[in-house]
């Protein structure tokens, strides 16, 4: 890509220094005759040169600039008239401001404007006083306007920048997100089947077993979904190589692994069930998910149901449990989890509400327009 646009960069400065050719010779005699003066065969050598050095000016801007600058002192002091070589000169002064740091474009420039209003008072054809300023702005338009188009050119590459470090920190707090999910969903099932499996290990053995081998599947399944969700971030795997992203279709899964830890949960649809946007249907899922885990983690034995709604424009999710509640949704959620949630649902532009469920228990409710999701 690079050299690419280097060697467009190499070919439109050739271009642009012929096309400066063609308007010199063709141009400079016509400009001779408007001034009264006669254009002689001298005045040619300087704009080949002063035209030719453009074709190199992104690649050495300030010794163009210098070529440049004594072909066209060179040109004025032979008497020539102004003429197309001065469009070399503007080309040569806004090269330098705009392709080299500031400091040194400014050091360049006030040399060769040195040399400029040197001429004014000892050329051939000296203007005078009042010459000062046409000849100063030879310098110091080509030069603001070189420095105002670097500026921009940064300041845009800040941007640039600035949006894909935010788009990059977006990224890892959705990975953190799902990993979080996973995890903590995975790690609070298989601690309840093991508490399970060690207090009955002793006195009914066979109920042990099923807890051991509900423990198996769940730290297989988390660890498959922790894949899944580690294998859609990584860029260099085709897409279609990616295994799907969890959604409402995995509830049963999900039934079944908290039945296994002890919490039974019902699941009830209202609605025709249908495909989902990508980012809604993850959503919904997460939230259940979280919300059931949260059940896991502080609602003591208790049962959960699940309600999952859908509309014309919308899905709903709502999820409530029959344990001991909390007194405060910060309290039941024990971490980023309840924040976790109500951040998915509002960034798909949905709205999310958890708190104690009377007479007891807890409820978590989401809504989710199923809209296009960017």
């Amino acid at each position: 890509m690079e050299r690419t646009r280097g060697d467009r960069g190499w070919l439109l400065d050739g271009l642009l220094a012929l096309a400066l050719l063609a308007i010199g010779v063709v141009g400079t005699v016509p400009a001779g005759l408007n001034q009264g003066v006669h254009a002689g065969p001298a005045a040619y050598p300087p704009v080949v040169v002063a035209a030719f050095a453009v074709a190199v000016r992104r690649r050495w801007p300030v010794a163009t600039l210098a070529v440049v600058a004594t072909a066209a002192t060179v040109y004025l002091m032979l008497g020539q008239p102004y003429g197309p070589i001065l469009l070399s000169f503007f080309v040569a002064v806004y090269t330098v401001a705009a392709y080299r740091p500031v400091r040194t474009a400014a050091v360049a420039c006030a040399a060769v404007l040195a040399a400029l209003l040197a001429y004014v008072f000892v050329g051939v054809r000296p203007p005078g006083l009042l010459g000062l300023m046409p000849v100063a702005a030879w310098v110091v338009v080509p030069f603001a306007v070189g420095v105002t188009a670097r500026l921009s050119r940064e300041a845009a590459a800040r941007n640039r920048s600035d949006e894909a470090r935010r788009l990059a920190d977006a990224e890892r707090l959705r990975v953190a997100r799902e990993v979080h999910d996973v995890v903590g969903h995975g790690l609070a099932a298989i601690h309840l089947q093991a508490e399970i499996a060690l207090h009955l290990l002793g006195r009914r053995p066979e109920q042990a077993e099923a807890a051991l081998t509900a423990i198996s599947r769940t730290s297989k399944e988390a660890l498959d979904e922790l894949r899944v969700t580690l294998t859609v971030v990584r860029r260099e795997e085709p897409a279609d190589s990616r295994a799907p992203a969890p959604g409402l279709d995995q509830l049963p899964q999900l039934r079944e692994r908290l039945a296994g830890a002890g919490v039974p949960v019902t699941v009830e649809v209202t609605g025709a069930p249908r495909p989902l946007p990508a980012a809604v249907d993850l959503a919904a899922y997460r939230v259940v998910q979280e919300a059931l885990t949260n059940v896991l983690r502080h609602a003591g034995p208790a049962t959960a149901a699940v309600r999952v709604g859908y509309a014309p424009d919308e899905v709903t999710v709502e999820i409530t449990d029959t344990g001991r509640g909390a007194t405060t949704p910060s309290e039941r959620s024990g971490g980023s989890g309840l924040a976790g949630m109500r951040e998915r649902v509002t960034a798909l532009g949905g709205t999310f509400s958890a708190g104690p469920a009377p007479p007891g228990g807890f409820r978590v409710h989401a809504r989710l327009p199923l809209r296009e999701v960017a």
